[in-house]
Order: structure tokens, then C-alpha cells, then sequence
């Protein structure tokens, strides 16, 4: 970590630290070089080097979600705020850290640290103001400057495994993807939503794309009736959901969208092990099987055991497995859009985004429920 013994021996030893964002100046202590390391993995290793741990907390601390939150807000506001790929890749680190450490060490552990930090997946805030990789290349100076061209946002090498092997497979079927593309989320850093909130949602999917279908067909279902055949997804709607429901004469364009969701719920479907398989996405799912799945199950609890009957629950490998392949077919979509070119051959674009959208959901993507969910490539 030579990079960044050079820089702090270049603060001088009179130099006053800055303060992570949303710290207190008494928060702060001890001797040595003071560094807070963000890390995205939940089974961070312990140190091995010498250090005073000042603090440590994890997403059970409720305090850490505002601090990363402003964390989030001092990467936009440093030098122009211009959204630069950087930064944006930045501020996607913050939002997937599951442990903030506060650690004094003497500058003779700085190597020791970096190469702790390569295995936390961390980046580091240093007493500069500047945001640093594991081996302390600047990502983001205090002042919003260009990063060290060498510098590079840390992932798993689960994840850039995964990316690998979505990029051979899309190879093999004739639709390249370019390599700057990102990994994503991987195992170590993963919080998927818990299987009664996905039978709760894929009920509420079912109730909403139901009633779209019907008055797409000037044949409405009376919201009554459907919500009392899926007793359980009243619970699980969400503002835009009931605000469609208790719509007599929805908008064509809100009909479409709600129409749409069947591709939703057919993922959740897949990821609770209800149905057989997720294929690729070429075409729209089956949606009588989608249906009569929910209806069999009548509730969340018969949608658990059912679950527990077939024993087909996904592995989080197998969910980011499929994560990983929406996304890099949705950001082929969107460049053909774009350059108003064909759609690659194969794809459904409207299956594709559904997907994306259920599966960012699934994985907590930036932490938002469903209707803020957001799918950028």
C-alpha cells in the first residue's frame, strides 16, 4: 500500500483528519493513522495485523444505514457532483456494505491492512477526505478529482466468476457483451428477501396481473372476489398495486404495466422452487402454469409448503446466477434502443425488464421495495 503511505506521510503529521460522513469529531481517536474500511462481505475476516479497533458495526446497528446514506451524499457532492461511471460505481459499493470498521494502525501495517482489506472486499476513507481501493489507488479525492487510472473497486472472485461465465455463455449464443460492464452482487455480500415475503409478493403479482389481463379482455374481475380467491395478497400490495385495484378505469399504458407482471411473479415462482425452470428469456412464461401454481397454494403458508414438498428452493448461487444474465441482456436491449438497432435475436425486451426488475427486488438491489425498484445497466 505504498500509494497511500506516500500520500499520508504527505499530510503531515500536524494534518487534521477528516471525519467519515455523519461522524461526530469525538468519535474519532487514538494514535496511529486512522482508516475506516467499508466492507460489502457479512463474514468479514478478522484483522491479522496490529491495529486499536475504534468501532465496528453491521446493518443490525440501525445507525449504519444513515451513515451509509450519508456516505452515498459526500461521494456526490465532492468537486463538480457530475455522475462520473467512478463514481457511480462508488456510491454501488456503499449501498452493498454489510460491516464499517474504525481502525487506528501504525503506518508498518499498512501492507498487512491492504491485503485485509482485499479479502473484506473494502474501500477505504482515509484522513485526506479521499475514498481509496484495498491498495490505497485513489478512487475519489476530497476535491472530486480523476481517480488513479490504476485504481479498481473491489468484488468477490465470486463475482467476477459469475460475470465470466455470462459473458461465455452470451458469447456462445451469438450476443457479445463488452467486458467494462461490472460484476454484480455476489454470494458473500447477499441479503435475499425471506421466502414468506416472496409468497406474500408473488400472490399480490398474481392479483394485479390477474385483474390487468381481465380488463385488458373488457372482461373485469371484481377486486373483491379476486382478493378473497388470494387471501393473502391484500397484505402484500404496495401503493401503486392498491392504487391500480381501486381503479375503475385504469389507463391503457397502467393496464399493460400491471399486465406485464405475470413475468414477475413467474420468477419468484421459480426462485421458491414452484416451477421447474426459469429459460432463457425469449419468450413470455407460462402463464396458466404461473396461475394455477398460486391458486393451488391458496396462501402464503400452502405457498411454503408446497416449497417444502418439491424442495426446489433456488441457491443463492442459482438466483445470481439468473441476476447476472438479465442484466447484461437488458443493457444489450437498452444499446440497441439506443442506436435504434434490431433486438438481438432471441430476446423478449418486455420479459427481459420484468425479470430484472423482480430479480434486483429478490437480491435488495439499493435496498428499495418493490415499486422504487430500479433496474440501470
Amino acid at each position: 500500500m505504498k500509494g497511500l503511505l506516500t500520500r499520508l506521510r504527505g499530510l503531515g503529521a500536524s494534518a487534521k483528519p477528516a471525519q467519515p460522513p455523519g461522524e461526530r469529531a469525538d468519535d474519532q481517536g487514538g494514535e496511529g493513522v486512522l482508516i475506516n474500511a467499508y466492507c460489502t462481505r457479512a463474514d468479514v475476516p478478522a484483522p491479522d495485523f496490529a491495529h486499536t479497533l475504534l468501532a465496528r458495526r453491521d446493518l443490525s446497528d440501525a445507525e449504519l444505514a444513515t451513515h451509509l446514506s450519508g456516505f452515498v451524499g459526500y461521494v456526490l457532492s465532492r468537486g463538480d457532483g457530475e455522475m462520473s461511471r467512478n463514481r457511480y460505481h462508488v456510491m454501488r459499493h456503499i449501498q452493498r456494505v454489510r460491516q464499517h470498521l474504525s481502525l487506528s494502525i501504525d503506518e508498518s501495517q499498512l501492507d498487512a491492512f491492504s491485503a485485509w482489506a482485499e479479502r473484506a472486499n473494502a474501500i477505504v476513507f482515509l484522513p485526506d477526505g479521499g475514498i481509496r481501493d484495498p491498495n490505497g489507488r485513489v478512487l475519489l479525492s476530497a476535491a472530486g478529482e480523476e481517480p488513479d487510472r490504476e485504481a479498481a473497486l473491489p468484488y468477490p472472485p465470486e463475482a467476477w466468476q459469475r460475470k465470466a461465465r455470462t459473458e461465455a455463455l452470451l458469447a456462445a449464443r451469438g450476443m457479445p457483451v463488452p467486458q467494462h460492464l461490472p460484476p454484480l452482487i455476489s454470494e458473500p455480500e447477499l441479503r435475499l428477501r425471506a421466502p414468506e415475503d416472496l409468497a406474500g409478493r408473488a400472490f399480490a403479482l398474481l392479483a394485479v396481473s390477474a385483474r390487468a389481463e381481465s380488463v385488458a379482455n373488457n372482461e373485469p374481475l371484481a377486486v373483491g372476489e379476486l382478493l378473497e380467491r388470494l387471501p393473502s395478497a391484500q397484505a402484500s400490495l404496495t401503493p401503486k398495486e392498491q392504487a391500480f385495484l381501486s381503479d375503475g378505469a385504469p389507463a391503457e399504458s397502467t393496464v399493460v404495466q400491471f399486465g406485464w407482471r405475470f413475468e414477475c411473479l413467474f420468477v419468484l415462482e421459480w426462485a421458491m422452487g414452484l416451477v421447474d425452470a426459469l429459460p432463457f428469456p425469449e419468450a413470455i412464461c407460462d402463464v396458466p402454469l404461473a396461475t394455477r401454481t398460486m391458486l393451488d397454494a391458496r396462501d402464503v403458508a400452502g405457498a411454503m409448503r408446497a416449497a417444502q414438498i418439491r424442495a426446489e428452493v433456488r441457491t443463492e448461487s442459482e438466483i445470481l446466477d439468473a441476476l447476472d444474465l438479465h442484466y447484461r441482456l437488458h443493457w444489450l436491449i437498452r444499446q440497441a434502443r439506443m442506436k435504434e438497432a434490431a433486438l438481438p435475436q432471441g430476446l423478449d425486451a418486455g420479459v427481459v425488464a420484468e425479470r430484472h426488475h423482480a430479480l434486483n427486488w429478490l437480491v435488495r438491489f439499493e435496498d428499495h421495495e418493490w415499486d422504487d425498484v430500479d433496474t440501470p445497466t
